[in-house]
């Protein structure tokens, strides 16, 4: 009998998880120090869960992870790998070099290698320029050891794919098993924040291999690799190993898609306000119809524009583990400095000498008590502290709606324990049973999606069928992702006229999603 699932969230202060049955019930949570491998944290937690609860791990059926890796790998600059950027597109887009737009340090990080060929699309769809074989092996084997992984954009391959593929299977005919991505894969329209969106894909796939040997490592050791493994993606859904393992870039902002979600399921409220508080941030999102709202605006990670999916999301530097100091006229200074996972050493309610947002609530008397010792700091001090962190709070959550109608806010993560059951401007506030694990259970509990993003050529006689052969395919997409085809079901649909493109062009999108079919 495998009738036990496990979610595990690996934060940049915690890794949390839970347990849950098989009518997703939590049977149980942990909470344990983040470790500098994906390794260690995770088998603590998982060993502290089945030691709790007396679960056997040959009743464990399914294992779920979600992880900050990629995105940390992106804002530190750190081991991300060489990449070889191969751009259809010549003459037409000399003008403008690949990363133009990048932060120094971070083009510096990925040590790109680009070239401009021939190639890409008009866009009616007609050729731009036709491929050249013969230069794009010499490329190829120009790079041969040079680069780690290579990256593909053509202009409007987002129209047509053809020479994206053709060029993918010459440079693996030259170079071996190497890693590529796949530009029209990846982004939508906007030929530069898509192939910036890939370049970060090609470069994160070092750092999604160890997170997936780490995890599979920790199962192992704790007696669970005969589980079914699946890594959570930043819309609130599921994905294999292998799928994580060619499109890394779609792990970032997993995190608060995770809190969401598992928000939504703790609370049983569908349309909401959540602020998930950790160690190191505030992350405030908006659910709908139980899913994360998507952004509809280009996203900047780490200082580059994309345009691929991304939650909605305000980060706040504000958590648990957020630094308090003093200017020069002695009023306190919210962050942005976090001990992160050194909190139980560092701040003073533990005996450490680093003033944090949970010291500050534990002179106060808000929220939980934790730590051994209350510190020696004013009351006022604090007082003015506390009132400028829940000042951002409620800006942030004003920040996050549309329109005027009221929404429940509700707190989950395990910061949000230091903050009073009122935030200004809101008319509920909820914090739910297990909000500490929020994010864990938000991965345990997600589904299988399938997605189709297309520009087509639509014409009213050919319209409903058009629609229904996408539709269909997005459906097959979620049941070969190990969705129950019975429960799969349309999400999001969107039918948008290009009006600046000739022919009636269209851009078509369904997202669907089912459950995770425990035996798929």
């Amino acid at each position: 009998m495998t009738a036990y699932r496990i979610g595990i969230d690996v934060g940049g202060t915690n890794t949390d998880a839970a347990i849950l049955d098989e009518n997703l019930r939590c049977i149980a949570t942990a909470k344990v120090s983040t470790t500098d491998d994906v390794f260690g944290g995770v088998r603590a937690a998982i060993n502290t869960l089945l030691s709790e609860t007396g679960i056997a791990a040959r009743d464990i059926g399914l294992a779920m992870l979600g992880t900050t890796h990629c995105t940390n790998a992106i804002v530190e600059r750190k081991r991300l790998q060489r990449v070889g950027l191969l751009r259809l597109a010549g003459p037409a887009t000399a003008a403008v070099p690949p990363l133009a737009n990048w932060p120094e340090d971070l083009a510096a990080a990925v040590a790109l290698k680009w070239q401009i060929v021939g190639g890409g699309y008009e866009y009616d769809g007609r050729i731009l320029s036709q491929l050249v074989e013969d230069e794009i092996r010499a490329v190829a084997r120009e790079w041969r050891g040079n680069v780690d992984a290579v990256a593909i954009c053509g202009v409007f391959s987002n129209i047509n794919s053809e020479q994206e593929c053709l060029a993918e299977q010459w440079i693996l005919e030259e170079l071996g098993p190497i890693s590529i991505t796949l530009s029209h894969r990846i982004g939508s329209l906007g030929f530069l924040p898509r192939e910036n969106a890939s370049i970060l894909n090609a470069a994160l796939g070092e750092v999604m291999g160890d997170v997936i040997s780490g995890f599979a490592e920790a199962l192992k050791a704790t007696k669970l690799d005969h589980v079914r493994a699946l890594i959570g993606q930043n819309d609130g859904t599921l994905m294999s190993a292998d799928v994580a393992r060619t499109f890394p870039v779609l792990t970032i902002g997993c995190g608060p898609t995770n809190s969401l979600k598992g928000a939504a399921f703790l609370s049983g409220r569908k349309d909401a306000i959540v602020v998930d508080v950790g160690g190191t941030t505030a992350d405030i999102g908006m659910l709908s119809k139980g899913f994360p709202r998507q952004s509809a605006l280009a996203v900047d990670i780490g200082g580059v524009r994309t345009n691929f999916r991304m939650p909605d999301i305000i980060s706040l530097a504000v958590g648990g583990g957020t630094v308090i100091t003093k200017d020069s006229t002695g009023e306190p200074v919210i962050g942005p400095q976090s001990v992160g996972y050194r909190l139980t050493t560092e701040a003073m309610v533990f005996g450490g000498k680093t003033l944090t947002l949970t010291d500050i609530s534990t002179v106060l008397g808000v929220g939980l008590r934790i730590g051994n010792c209350v510190p020696d700091v004013p009351a006022t001090f604090c007082s003015r502290a506390f009132d400028s962190v829940l000042k951002r709070l409620a800006t942030g959550v004003d920040r996050i709606r549309t329109n005027a109608a009221p929404l429940p806010v509700i707190l989950v993560g395990g910061g949000s324990a230091l903050f009073p059951d009122h935030i200004d401007g809101t008319d509920e506030v909820i914090r739910p049973a297990n909000f500490g694990a929020a994010n864990a259970i938000g991965v345990a509990i997600g589904d299988v999606s399938g997605e189709v993003d297309r520009i087509v050529t639509m014409r009213d006689e050919i319209r409903e069928q058009t629609l229904a052969s996408l539709r269909n395919e997005a459906i097959q997409a979620a049941i070969l992702a190990g969705a129950d085809p019975a429960t799969v079901e349309v999400l999001e649909q969107e039918d948008i006229p290009l009006s600046y493109l000739p022919g009636n062009a269209t851009r078509i999108r369904f997202k669907v999603a089912g459950r995770l079919l425990s035996r798929a």
